[in-house]
């Protein structure tokens, strides 16, 4: 596989921050994915304000358009393999608009039901925490 993709995330969401700790467990050596929060040095260094992709939850392969909102699920899905590339595949079966609408209806939601966090890290051991970009 090439080099890790970037999950660019929303700092401030309880949800983002569940799906990061999950892409983290599944992702044991380190080599799929690293992590940043939208908004941070990162993100402000890869896209101008005017082309910044939309979105709580972006995912950044070198050479390629950025994904976002389902797309952005699928693609990390996709990127784990073993059974959660199949649960992505069926699920690439449903429409886009299908799946972007209930993507926007959990991200309208998600502050009302999952609290937010205290820092834009979620809260991990030291070797983890090294997968993230969080320079302000």
């Amino acid at each position: 596989m090439s080099a890790p993709a970037l999950v660019f995330y929303d700092g401030a969401c309880g949800l983002c921050h569940a799906a990061v700790r999950f892409c983290l467990a599944r992702d044991a050596d380190g080599s799929r994915f690293r992590y940043a929060p939208i908004g941070g040095a990162l993100w402000r260094a890869r896209f101008s304000s005017a082309e910044a992709p939309q979105g709580t939850f972006v995912l950044h392969v070198e050479g390629e358009e950025p994904l976002t909102r389902s797309q952005a699920t699928l693609g990390v899905l996709a990127r784990l393999g073993k059974g959660w590339g199949a649960l992505g595949a069926v699920l690439r079966t449903v429409p886009r608009g299908v799946r972007d609408a209930a993507y926007d209806l959990v991200a309208r939601w998600r502050r009302t039901f999952f609290r937010a966090p205290k820092g834009v890290c979620p809260v991990l051991p030291p070797p983890l925490r090294a997968r993230f970009d969080l320079t302000p």
